[in-house]
C-alpha cells in the first residue's frame, strides 16, 4: 500500500448525500487516508436534498486512487451514459486497489464495464438491473468479490465503509471506528428491507418512485447496449 491512501468518491448532481458522506466520514479516519470528492469541475454540486457539496478535485487532476467509490441516488440516471464520467471510472478502476460502490452506484460501475462477472450489492429497488451489465446481484448489505466491495442501499454505506476500513488498516482499527462513531443501530421500526416491510409498504414505495425509476430504466437500457457493443 502507498503511504497515502487516496480514497475518491464520485460526486455528481442529485447524489444521495448519505451514500457519500457516511462512508467518507468513516474512511477519513483511516490512518494516512486522503478523501477526494471528484467531479468534472470545482463548482458546487447539488445533492438530492437541495444543499450543495464542493468537489475537492476534478477528473483530470484526481491522483491515482487506492479506493474508487461510486455512491448512488436518482442522479445516477444521467451518469449511466455520460462518456466523461465513465471514462474517468474506467481509468481509475484499472489501477485502483479497490473498486467500490454504495446503493445504486453499482449500476454506474456496471455501465463503465467494471462489474462484468462480479458479485455486487445494490439498493433492493435497483438490484434487478445489475445483470444488464454482467454483474451478479446479491441481497446483502456488504458484498466483497475480489477487489470489488459494494454496499446495499444508503445506510448500508456505513457498514460498507467499516468493511473497507478493515481491508485498509485492519479489523481492530475498524472496530475502533465503529465504537468512535457509536454505530449501534436500533431503528424504531423493523421495516428496513422489503422482506421485513411486507408487500403493501413495498408497493407504496414503488408507486412513489415510478416516474424516476422509469427514466432511469431507459438510461440503463441505453447504457447496457453501449457497454455490450
Amino acid at each position: 500500500m502507498p503511504s497515502t491512501l487516496h480514497i475518491g468518491f464520485l460526486l455528481f448532481p442529485n447524489v444521495t448525500q448519505l451514500d457519500l458522506t457516511g462512508p467518507a466520514q468513516v474512511l477519513s479516519r483511516v490512518p494516512n487516508a486522503k478523501v477526494h470528492l471528484v467531479w468534472k469541475d470545482l463548482r458546487p454540486v447539488v445533492t438530492d436534498v437541495g444543499f450543495s457539496i464542493l468537489p475537492t478535485t476534478t477528473f483530470e487532476e484526481c491522483p491515482p486512487l487506492t479506493v474508487l467509490c461510486v455512491p448512488g441516488g436518482f442522479g445516477i440516471a444521467d451518469q449511466l451514459t455520460d462518456a466523461e464520467t465513465l471514462d474517468f471510472l474506467r481509468r481509475q478502476g484499472e489501477q485502483a486497489d479497490y473498486v467500490t460502490s454504495v446503493c445504486n452506484g453499482a449500476l454506474v460501475l456496471g455501465a463503465a464495464g467494471l462489474l462484468q462477472g462480479y458479485r455486487s450489492a445494490c439498493h433492493w429497488l435497483w438490484r434487478t438491473y445489475l445483470p444488464r451489465f454482467g454483474a451478479l446481484p446479491v441481497a446483502a448489505r456488504i458484498v466483497h468479490d475480489r477487489n470489488r466491495i459494494s454496499g446495499g442501499g444508503v445506510t448500508a454505506g456505513i457498514d460498507f465503509a467499516l468493511a473497507v476500513a478493515a481491508e485498509l488498516a485492519g479489523v481492530e482499527l475498524a472496530k475502533l471506528l465503529q465504537l468512535a462513531f457509536e454505530y449501534d443501530p436500533a431503528p424504531p421500526f423493523d421495516c428496513g428491507s422489503p422482506e421485513k416491510a411486507g408487500p403493501e409498504l413495498v408497493a407504496r414505495l414503488r408507486a412513489m418512485q415510478t416516474s424516476r425509476i422509469e427514466y432511469a430504466q431507459a438510461q440503463i437500457e441505453r447504457a447496457a447496449l453501449v457497454e455490450a457493443s
